[in-house]
């Protein structure tokens, strides 16, 4: 890369805090309104339909994990494949590898609409819907598989402008998607009161949004990464696929573990129990999507100083990242704790029992937010350097295997409360074993 492209790319720079926070607030707050409109969908749905649909919410929930999961996998191999080659300078090879990985991206999301339309009520009934929850299930899933390509595009798009350099288009993309689906959700749900429907129809149109602005933008031969001609490279997919299957081992495995969440709190506390459930797993990840939003941001610093054979950059920018972390969960962990009542007051009226239910998890589950903000950064650091295994077990152990172990097993001791305690309990043990991934390999890509 010669001296003026290197003053063009955002990141070259030599980061400060101030500056760093700079180039990844964009990112996190498009990450901040995902979170919000995927929140708001669960609002509208337990206030303007009942607390049976937003269970029904819930119910579907393992599905969009999965294409969640597909696209954010491409996303973040893929990029991290990208900004490595524009931090060696090769421009054109990086917009190859781009614009193959969009394409597979639409095809992905294109054959997965197809097949999972054509056995919905399979999918439905296997996902453990009682008769009162499957016709709510069907009208919002059915709807919203329509829009998985539109979704997959989302992902890739918000992830790779930041790549680009252009994190402030990954902001636009979220806001946007975020006002939109707020509006229809509205229209939809209250003047013309198309229930649940309109809640899918306002998430589906949502996805449209960051899509054609995403394409838009990147039709564009003005930006540093574009549409070129692709070079059909499998060994470049199945790069981009083990790179990234850390994120698709975090969506897949969330996927099961809502899943023994619904069929736990069916057991324990019916419909009531799974409406509840799906209160803390929808305010956990509005919660999450600051550390979310952050990881994803300096990812590509990340990439490109270890690209670049930076050391000093790559040691500063992860100084910094560190710092936030610990600031951060500790925030985020008093924000949950102090203000469970009223965010559960949100979705529910006091008084009730789904408002009873959750608002007694919040008195133990908050405790997760001091262990996942290390625990998702150290996972997107391992997949910036490249390294898809480790953040693979990270991912593996924070959002499936100790989570499953626990949730088999403490509910059967302690009722509702070992409920409660599975998550904290996995974040806590997943710590450890990042801090101890941190420390084995600071030598060998020398971020500390």
């Amino acid at each position: 890369m010669n001296d003026s492209q290197q003053a063009e790319n955002p990141l070259s720079q030599n980061f400060t805090i101030k500056s760093l926070l700079k180039f990844a607030f964009p990112t996190i707050l498009m990450m901040i309104f995902m979170g919000l409109y995927t929140v708001v969908d669960s609002i509208f749905v337990a206030r303007f339909v009942d607390t049976n649909a937003l269970s029904a919410l819930n119910i579907v929930c393992p599905v969009v994990n999965l294409i969640v999961g597909l696209g954010t996998m491409l996303a973040t191999g893929g990029s991290a494949i990208v900004a490595r080659k524009m931090g060696a300078g090769e421009h054109t090879r990086a917009a190859q590898v781009f614009t193959l990985i969009i394409g597979v991206g639409i095809l992905s999301g294109t054959l997965i609409a197809i097949f999972g339309m054509f056995f919905v009520d399979r999918i439905i009934w296997g996902l453990g819907a009682s008769s009162i929850l499957f016709p709510y299930c069907k009208e919002y899933l059915f709807i919203l598989l329509l829009f998985t390509p539109a979704s997959i595009l989302q992902v890739l798009f918000q992830n790779l402008v930041i790549t680009a350099g252009r994190p402030g288009i990954g902001m636009v993309l979220g806001v946007s998607a975020g006002i939109a689906n707020t509006l229809l959700d509205y229209i939809f749900m209250v003047p013309l009161q198309m229930g649940i429907k309109g809640a899918a129809f306002g998430t589906g149109i949502g996805y449209m949004i960051p899509a054609v602005i995403g394409v838009l933008f990147f039709s564009s031969k003005k930006s540093s990464l574009h549409f070129r001609k692709p070079v059909i490279d499998i060994s470049v997919l199945v790069k981009s696929c083990t790179n990234g299957f850390s994120e698709m081992v975090s969506q897949a495995a969330t996927a099961v573990t809502t899943f023994l969440f619904n069929q736990i709190m069916m057991k324990l506390l019916g419909e009531n129990g799974v409406a509840a459930i799906t209160i803390i797993i929808y305010t956990q990840f509005l919660l999450s999507t600051l550390y979310i939003g952050f990881s994803m941001g300096v990812a590509p610093v990340i990439s490109y100083n270890y690209g670049k054979r930076d050391r000093k950059q790559l040691k500063n920018v992860f100084s910094i990242c560190m710092q936030f972390i610990i600031f951060v969960s500790v925030s985020v962990f008093a924000i949950a704790f102090i203000l469970g009542s009223p965010l559960v007051h949100i979705f529910s009226e006091r008084g009730t029992p789904v408002y009873e239910i959750a608002r007694n998890g919040f008195l133990i589950f908050p405790f997760s937010f001091l262990f996942c903000g290390l625990n998702i950064f150290t996972s997107a650091t391992f997949t910036a350097l490249s390294n898809g295994k480790l953040s693979a077990i990270l991912s593996f152990l924070r959002t499936f295997g100790l989570i499953t172990v626990l949730l088999l097993t403490l509910p059967n001791l302690l009722g509702v409360t070992g409920v409660w305690l599975a998550v904290p309990i996995a974040e806590l043990l997943t710590m450890i074993v990042s801090l101890i991934l941190l420390n084995q390999n600071r030598k060998k890509y020398h971020y500390a």
